[in-house]
């Protein structure tokens, strides 16, 4: 099965010009590429920008925009979203697939009793301290088995968690490599399975936008629409129509 590079179309709004006095770490970079599908219910199509996203060992994304014929320009920091909730988790809490410090930290205790709005003002992200046996280990964060059961599980648990984590500071791109099957490149970064990544964002735009009119959320289609252009999908109203034409009770 052939491999592609997730390439998020360009941020909604204009990114901070920012410098950065120490290099990232690791580095998730995107290069464009063009894939359209359509069908009567749906159409997908790849933007024509490109994104690099790096993260350094305390989890938190650079993200800036870069010249295709540049790729060796730098990625200024973006800042996580100011009062955001930030979890922390480390080996121990990953070992016992504990989801307790997500809780503590958001309020969260019930998913059925979550509501969106407060969410979607502050943002969520993640500062993930994790000791690594060897130090020498080159493997990123998002190719450690136990820290990726840790997201599946809270993933599993808050199905809508992506449309509220902090989008810029790039804790979609992180989440996404913790749940989609990828490969480590060392010239382009993480290299998402298309087929993979495609139904990731298909079933979170089902969650998502249901969820959001669920709770009376304005511009449900758009805040779903954003949220899958992040990761380089653009979604038709056809689909949307058909959903709403089939609503599901998620009382």
């Amino acid at each position: 099965m052939a491999a592609t590079t997730i390439k998020p179309l360009l941020p909604l709004s204009p990114l901070p010009t920012q410098t950065t006095t120490s290099p990232p770490t690791s580095c998730l970079s995107c290069k464009p590429i063009s894939i359209s599908r359509s069908s009567s219910a749906t159409v997908y199509h790849r933007g024509n920008f490109a994104v690099s996203v790096a993260f350094n060992p305390q989890g938190n994304f650079d993200i800036s925009l870069f010249d295709e014929d540049d790729e060796s320009k730098a990625a200024p920091p973006m800042p996580p979203a100011e009062g955001r909730f930030d979890v922390v988790i480390d080996n121990d809490v990953i070992s016992r697939l504990d989801l307790s410090p997500f809780q503590s930290a958001t309020g969260m205790k019930s998913p059925l009793s979550v509501k969106p709005k407060e969410f979607l003002d502050r943002r969520i992200g993640f500062t993930i301290n994790y000791t690594k046996e060897d130090p020498r280990d080159p493997r990123e964060l998002s190719e450690y088995p136990d820290i990726r059961l840790w997201f599946v599980r809270l993933d599993a648990t808050y199905p809508w968690l992506p449309v509220l984590l902090d989008w810029r500071a790039g804790e979609l791109a992180r989440y996404a490599a913790m749940l989609v099957p990828h490969q480590m490149n060392m010239k382009m970064g993480v290299v998402f399975n298309p087929e993979a990544l495609e139904l990731f964002v298909m079933r979170k735009v089902f969650i998502v936008y249901s969820w959001l009119k669920h709770h009376n959320i304005p511009k449900p289609r758009l805040k779903t629409n954003d949220m899958a252009r992040m990761l380089g999908f653009g979604i038709g109203d056809e689909l949307y129509d058909l959903i709403d034409s089939h609503p599901l009770d998620l009382s």
